[in-house]
């Protein structure tokens, strides 16, 4: 037998293929999502001088404050490379190097487009609208980014420190972050008296908390709808090949379960599978290729925790941890 014909090299071999495909999949919709993170803050967010959350936020203020002389790219990268250093113990190796990056390509993408669309009349002149529009495709760049496990840096890591360290939760710790970097455009200089500036910076104040909302609902409902889960359970004669396939294509876990059918009094194997909503369709064609005339059953998960899942974000505290370990 030839060393290429060797089967579990050559299952060895697929396994390997399979995480690489994975891999260049989720860097490739990376690169989509801060594109669009970018285009939406650079072309419709930035030309009206609104301060988002978020490090752009950071970055807008001392763009606004140096008036124009540190591009807001020069700024993102630079914070995410110090609070990442100060961060590498506390994240991890992982997290760390795909921030940077995120953070490398944002940068990059917004230094492109900044400079341009500065120095231009916006392209949409209603405020309203161009907020928006602007917000909306930067939640969809975020939430892209997240649902493949990028990130792009900023209060990402602030929020992935805070909640490492206390019980304060990711979602509080970033809003609590944004809503204060949007706050502080009321610091920017102003040519006038106190109550001229609150004329001036209130509006943009509100309008930048607008955006930071959109942008985090719209996140939170890209990332829910493609995190849900759901529950798959197959009954097929060729049982054991289509929880290979599974196992190697789909990268999910299989459960086989024993049953009986009550009107033939034969044995059967039921497969058991969970999987994201966005890989339902994954499953549906492995077992056709297989199995065209399997039963498959598929029904909503409200939840599903654990490997390859979503992690209990429940934290125990200090007295009652301590009382379970005695």
């Amino acid at each position: 037998m030839s060393p290429s014909s060797d089967p579990a090299k050559q299952m060895a071999k697929t396994k390997v293929y399979n995480s690489l495909m994975v891999n260049v999949k989720d860097y490739v919709m990376i690169i989509i999502g801060l594109i669009l993170y970018a285009i939406g803050f650079c072309v419709f967010i930035l030309p009206h001088h609104i301060v988002i959350g978020g490090l752009t936020g950071v970055g807008s203020l001392v763009l606004f404050a140096t008036n124009g002389l540190i591009p807001v790219s020069v700024t993102i990268y630079a914070c995410n490379i110090l609070m990442l250093t100060f961060g590498y113990r506390i994240l991890g190796r992982t997290f760390v190097l795909r921030t940077i990056f995120g953070a490398t390509i944002a940068a990059l993408t917004i230094g492109v487009l900044e400079g341009y669309f500065t120095s231009h009349p916006p392209i949409i002149t209603d405020v309203t609208m161009s907020l928006v529009l602007g917000a909306i495709l930067c939640g969809m760049g975020v939430g892209t980014v997240f649902v493949h496990n990028g990130s792009s840096g900023g209060t990402d890591i602030v929020a992935a420190l805070v909640n490492k360290v206390s019980n304060v939760s990711v979602g509080r710790a970033m809003m609590i972050t944004d809503m204060t970097i949007v706050a502080s455009g009321i610091f920017l200089p102003f040519d006038g008296d106190f109550s001229a500036r609150l004329e001036a910076r209130v509006p943009m104040i509100i309008y930048g908390w607008v955006g930071t909302f959109i942008i985090s609902y719209m996140t939170d409902n890209l990332i829910n709808t493609n995190r849900q889960a759901k529950q798959f359970i197959i009954i097929s004669e060729k049982w054991e090949e289509i929880a290979s396939q599974i196992n190697d294509n789909a990268h999910r876990g299989v459960t086989v379960l024993d049953g009986e059918g009550w009107y033939t009094k034969h044995n059967v194997k039921l497969l058991m599978v969970w999987c994201r909503k966005i890989e339902s369709v994954t499953i549906f064609r492995i077992v056709k290729s297989i199995d065209a005339n399997a039963l498959i059953t598929q029904s909503n998960v409200s939840g599903v925790y654990g490997n390859g899942f979503d992690q209990m974000r429940i934290k125990l505290k200090k007295k009652k941890a301590e009382s379970c370990n005695s």
